[in-house]
């Protein structure tokens, strides 16, 4: 349980306090065991779609190289936080560094950054597989995955990078309590002293392109997709084109729809409760979600994994009859 006394003696006078995912509340305890619970799913999951990916030649596809990226960024995304949140939980420290929120901070914006970016090049991929198939090959090959992969990462390190020495710079006079369970940039600047005017509008430009040029990505993508099952006369081909989509589209209604509600969204429409259960939704339930999205409503995945695993136990028996 949170301790006002016990962190107080810890901390020196320019860390910050985070204050936890659910405070003092009277199920704490419970709820913390339920969000560990979610952290091992999230850590199991993505890990096990990237080791599938990775080694069935079935999935050595666009669409799966793409998608093993997503679950790298969210196994990380989950990481950066949560880990740092349990820990305080457990040894009743819920101080952070400067240095350590600054890193926190950095990592979180890259990847948050970075997955904006890479689900809009999915999208792409999805337009070039339905609407392109006979150029696919060459619109979608390895060297063009690693260049767009490649591009997702250096834009959203950029975003990283641009806001995060930016935010730390404000002085901070205010109480050091950050009303959140990691340090995120909205949460942290409501403790600065200095006018952030001027960085709330760098920060809200910042958001507008890293979710204007994707939005505008997906979404022509998307249009020219459903141009052409609109004139697809098969049932069957409409099937098949909703479902390769499908699973995509709801990861980016997710992730888009969180993030612009606590980016963009003027501060009269937040309060910090719901601040911080959006934060948690984008950054726990989204990690532990995706993979089920694409894994359990995936043919290809659940037969690749099928296959794994009655090779291993092929590979058992073989082993026990030798002893």
């Amino acid at each position: 349980m949170y301790s006002g006394s016990q962190t107080s003696q810890n901390q020196t006078s320019s860390d910050f306090i985070l204050v936890g995912l659910f405070g003092e509340t009277k199920h704490a305890l419970l709820l913390y065991t339920a969000t560990f619970i979610f952290f091992l799913m999230a850590l199991a999951g993505n890990a096990l779609l990237i080791i599938l990916v990775h080694m069935e030649p079935r999935l050595h596809t666009p669409m799966y190289f793409f998608i093993s990226q997503l679950s790298l960024m969210d196994l990380m995304y989950i990481s950066v936080t949560v880990p740092k949140m349990l820990l305080g939980q457990v040894t009743g420290d819920h101080t952070i560094s400067p240095s350590g929120c600054g890193i926190q901070m950095f990592f979180y914006l890259t990847l948050a950054g970075a997955e904006t970016f890479l689900l809009s090049a999915m999208a792409y991929d999805r337009y070039a597989a339905i609407c392109r198939p006979l150029h696919y090959p060459l619109l979608m090959n390895q060297r063009v995955c690693e260049c767009l992969v490649s591009g997702c990462w250096f834009l959203g390190m950029v975003d990283g990078l641009l806001l995060t020495p930016i935010a730390m710079s404000f002085p901070f006079c205010h109480s050091r309590k950050i009303l959140s369970f990691f340090c995120e940039a909205p949460a942290l600047l409501k403790l600065s002293c200095y006018d952030i005017s001027l960085y709330k509008m760098l920060m809200y430009l910042c958001c507008i392109l890293m979710l204007l040029i994707p939005i505008v990505v997906i979404s022509s993508s998307y249009a020219l997709i459903l141009h052409l099952i609109h004139r697809i006369n098969s049932a069957k081909g409409h099937r098949k084109a909703f479902a390769t989509c499908s699973s995509h589209m709801t990861v980016v209604l997710l992730f888009f729809g969180a993030t612009i509600y606590t980016y963009m969204l003027p501060d009269s429409y937040h309060t910090a409760e719901q601040d911080m259960m959006v934060s948690a939704f984008y950054t726990i339930i989204t990690p532990v979600l995706n993979p089920i999205i694409y894994s359990f409503h995936n043919k290809d995945v659940t037969g690749a994994l099928r296959s794994r695993m009655q090779l291993g136990l092929s590979l058992e028996k073989v082993v026990k009859g030798k002893v």
